[in-house]
Formats: structure tokens, sequence, C-alpha cells
């Protein structure tokens, strides 16, 4: 996988992230840099968790299903790019100001199932996990700081368009690696 790919499939994980921060900067009366520092750890935390928790759990499947690996990795890229597009065009969540550890946890969790799902993938691409999570968790961070900002100067509006993009990011990403392993991409 190369670091553009790389890079595209972590700003699609990211958007589940970067639309919840979205809206809690919507929800945050005063703005700090604590807010943004807070909800970026949180969210890239459980980006950097995820994947490699998917991958040490996929390693130890993988000897039994090499065969049809790829088609794996497109399935599960395209049901989660499929359900991110679907949820873009749902109702705002309600979220409040808090950003307590009761209140993040749960949404950080949330937010990175597709990540998990995404590192059972790396398990059978020839991935340097160590550097993929890494670089996931760095960027959902930045983008997760940045959400907070962008929600409280601009509101709820953008949320299912991100989330939308996410989706769509994911589905090509996964299609891109069958086509890729079938031979017709080089």
């Amino acid at each position: 996988m190369s670091l553009l790919d790389l890079f595209i499939l972590a700003v699609g994980l990211s958007m589940d992230a970067f639309a919840v921060s979205v809206c809690k900067g919507l929800s945050v009366r005063q703005l700090k840099l604590k807010h943004a520092c807070t909800a970026g750890a949180y969210f890239g935390g459980f980006q950097f968790l995820m994947p490699l928790i998917g991958y040490l759990l996929g390693s130890q499947f993988q000897r039994y299903i090499v065969s049809i690996d790829h088609w794996i990795a497109f399935v599960l890229l395209v049901l989660i790019g499929v359900n991110m597009v679907r949820e873009s065009r749902g109702d705002a969540e309600e979220l409040n100001d808090s950003f307590t550890f009761l209140t993040m946890l749960p949404l950080a969790v949330a937010t990175s199932i597709d990540a998990l799902a995404v590192g059972v993938t790396f398990a059978f691409l020839q991935v340097s996990i160590l550097h993929a999570v890494t670089f996931i968790g760095c960027t959902t961070f930045v983008l997760s700081a940045i959400g907070i900002q962008i929600g409280h100067i601009f509101g709820i509006r953008y949320k299912s368009r991100a989330e939308f993009a996410g989706g769509i990011v994911l589905i090509l990403m996964g299609c891109k690696i069958l086509l890729e392993h079938l031979g017709f991409l080089g």
C-alpha cells in the first residue's frame, strides 16, 4: 500500500470522527485549545488502536483465507463505505458540550469500529502495521481537532457531507484493492 493510498484511507476513516467533532464544536459555547486536543486524542487514539486490534485478529486467520483475502478486503471496505454513505443521510446527532471520559469514550469507540474492520484487511495486504496505524491515528487527531474548530465556526451543516465523502473514499479503496488483485490495475 502506497503512502498516498494510506493517506486516502486515513482521511476516509477519519470522516466519522471529523463529523462528530464538528458536532462537538457546535455544542461548545467557548472554544478552547483543550477541546480540540481532547477530541483529537480520543478519536486519534482509538483510530490508532482499533486497526491494530483488527490486524492482530486478522493475522490469526490469514493462512486459512489467503486465496480470498482480496475479496474480504473489498467486501469489508465497501460495506463500511456504504454504511457511512447511508448514515450521512440520517438525522444529526444530539451532542452535549462535555468532554469528560464518559462522554468521549463511547463516541471514540463508535467512530472507530470501521477502523477495526479495516485493520482486519491490513492483515491480508502488504502493510507495515505500526506505520499505518500511526499514520491513521495522527491523521484522525488533526482532522478531529480541525473539526472541533470548524463546528464551532460553521455549525452542523457539513457533518453529513463529511460522512458521505468518507464512505465514498472507502468504497473506492475497496474497489482499487480488488482490481489490483484481479490484475486490472498495475
